[in-house]
């Protein structure tokens, strides 16, 4: 009797808690392989997008995790015609490996899972969501129970303020959440770097670095109001945020 061969995924990594957790359940599942994570890097900072998060901390990660890790390196305020052709180039040559579904930590944004779902599809890939359509609060409450440990990097000001930023995700931490702000952060309210777990063969180790405020300006090109770092409010150019820096030890 042959052995079914697995399905060979990546598995999109952010570095974060949602990333960690849908890693967690896909790696259950006998029917998938995850082959790689892949990450997109803003090139001029080398930090991981949206996060902040340095290069050396994510190459961490995927040490302890014990994946190969494939960094997508992307312009600081790309349109989405730049990202998607980004995207595009990197996942046609992880097709070549044999890699055809692409696993995403999404929960309940529709529109964002059709879209990626309609772009995966134009070169033959398939999307997995390993936490889709699970309540939030039960989510945040298995990935402690699961010990994975988190904190925060990045927080939107138009939902927090700076004191929520650098706080260790725990459950004072999500009692002080106000109450239009996921504690998931599914919104883009808050980002996070996940450094112990289940995954993880060790903790991954840092020092808390220095507060930063960052607004951003919107690219002046054609097009330009349509980019990545959009959520799903109007003018991602609005408001600021609030980054903490992690430094390795």
């Amino acid at each position: 009797m042959k052995t079914k061969l697995k399905t060979k995924a990546l598995l999109n990594w952010s570095s974060g808690k949602d990333a960690a957790l849908a890693l967690y359940k896909i790696a259950q599942n006998p029917d998938f392989e995850i082959s790689c994570l892949l990450t997109s890097i803003n090139q001029e900072l080398q930090r991981i997008s949206m996060h902040g998060v340095r290069v050396e901390l994510l190459q961490q990660q995927a040490k302890s995790i014990g994946l190969p890790l494939e960094i997508m390196q992307v312009p600081e305020m790309p349109t989405m015609e730049v990202y998607e052709r980004i995207m595009t180039e990197t996942l046609v040559k992880l097709k070549k490996q044999g890699i055809t579904h692409s696993v995403f930590g999404d929960i309940f944004l529709e529109d964002l899972r059709k879209y990626r779902e309609e772009k995966l599809a134009e070169i033959g890939f398939k999307g997995i969501f390993p936490l889709w359509k699970i309540p939030t609060h039960e989510l945040i409450q298995e990935f402690l129970r699961l010990g994975f440990k988190t904190i925060v990097v990045c927080v939107n000001e138009r939902f927090l303020d700076k004191s929520f930023v650098g706080r260790i995700l725990n459950q004072d931490f999500i009692d002080d959440l106000p109450e239009n702000v996921d504690v998931c952060g599914e919104n883009g309210e808050f980002h996070t770097f996940t450094f112990d777990g289940p995954i993880f063969s060790k903790p991954i180790y840092f020092d808390i670095g220095e507060t930063s405020y960052q607004k951003y300006e919107s690219p002046k090109q054609e097009n330009s109001s349509s980019t990545i770092r959009e959520t799903n409010f109007s003018d991602p150019f609005k408001f600021g945020f609030w980054y903490c820096d992690l430094i390795p030890k």
